[in-house]
């Protein structure tokens, strides 16, 4: 089970695909935010994602009656992918009643000696590699390859081109997900809107990927001031697609994603788009780096400060977020690199 956030509850769907391939026979039921079921879709037969709602089910009577009822699926183990309140809750409840059970282990104390130490600090393990190591802890055989793509050969794409009409031969799909859920994660819009603006001028179609008034508002403008016109452009997919999974299927036809240290980076990297990702004040070395993607692929500045916290979430020491002083010429220059070698 793994209840949130976006991001870390995409970095297990390559997890599951590899311990389901791997273990046929093995029944495997991804408890998550009901939100978040569709990213599960294209996993093998023997995955089932089931949907769970806090909305007042939340406290010792709420998550007594969430475990009730996962309690009738007669698990053999319970793997606890987040090891927050809820869960500990919850899983507690598995193990009282005999069910065998692991947790992820997240690391805290290396993370937390991460912060500030960027620059002489070694990488720390992947997360998606903690999250395998509960199931081998299960007993279960699992390795996880160098990256994956879902196969989608059977998908209805249909709706897709509607949208977005067909990709024809040669011509290169570039999503850009601009936003990020903290302040500090986000590369500065005006110059994102630059980068964006050089990819469009060089024949690319540009995605942009968001949700929210604000930021649809923004995206909307951009797409105003680059319109698409067949060859090139910008279209915002903000609120004009029908939910999550069609989403997803317009990001599997990309040829790169441009992504700040958010959802969008790891969404793209299960259907195996290569992402070029932008790092403020997190840092890649802390373990989220999108699954399969290369250490080439990251922009960001060697600066001591960083990381200056592990999520994002720690305002600037300095106010001026100069971990964010990457040129947008760098941006758009290294994305176009990795476009024309596709």
């Amino acid at each position: 089970m793994r209840f949130s956030a976006m991001g870390d509850v995409a970095m297990t769907v390559p997890v599951l695909y590899a311990l389901a391939a791997q273990n046929p026979d093995l029944r495997i039921t991804m408890v998550t935010r009901s939100r978040f079921v569709q990213m599960y879709d294209w996993l093998p037969a023997n995955v089932q994602a089931k949907g769970i709602d806090f909305s007042g089910n939340d406290g010792v009577i709420g998550l007594t009656k969430i475990y009730k009822e996962l309690r009738s699926g007669n698990f053999d183990a319970v793997a606890d992918l987040h090891d927050v309140l809820r869960s500990k809750y919850i899983r507690t409840c598995f193990a009282v009643s005999g069910v065998r059970v692991a947790v992820v282990q997240k690391g805290r104390k290396d993370k937390k000696e991460l912060i500030g130490n960027g620059q002489t600090h070694s990488a720390l393990m992947p997360m998606v590699e903690r999250y395998a190591n509960v199931f081998r802890r299960l007993g279960l055989r699992l390795d996880l390859p160098k990256n994956m793509k879902i196969d989608l050969r059977s998908e209805n794409f249909s709706s897709i081109w509607k949208f977005a009409g067909k990709k024809e031969v040669g011509e290169k799909w570039v999503g850009v997900a601009p936003f990020a859920a903290h302040a500090q994660k986000i590369y500065p819009l005006e110059r994102m809107q630059k980068v964006v603006s050089m990819l469009a001028e060089k024949g690319c179609k540009v995605f942009l990927f968001g949700a929210g008034p604000k930021e649809s508002a923004a995206m909307a403008a951009w797409e105003q001031a680059c319109p698409s016109d067949g060859q090139g452009g910008v279209v915002s997919v903000c609120g004009r697609l029908d939910g999550l999974r069609n989403e997803m299927l317009l990001m599997s036809q990309l040829d790169l994603m441009i992504s700040m240290d958010s959802a969008n980076m790891h969404i793209a990297s299960i259907f195996g788009v290569p992402v070029l990702s932008v790092w403020g004040a997190t840092h890649p070395k802390a373990g989220f780096t999108g699954y399969g993607q290369s250490r080439d692929s990251v922009m960001q500045l060697d600066l001591p400060c960083r990381p200056c916290s592990i999520y994002g979430k720690t305002p600037c020491q300095f106010g001026d977020l100069r971990c964010m002083n990457i040129e947008p010429e760098a941006i758009a220059a290294k994305a176009w690199d990795m476009v024309i070698q596709i």
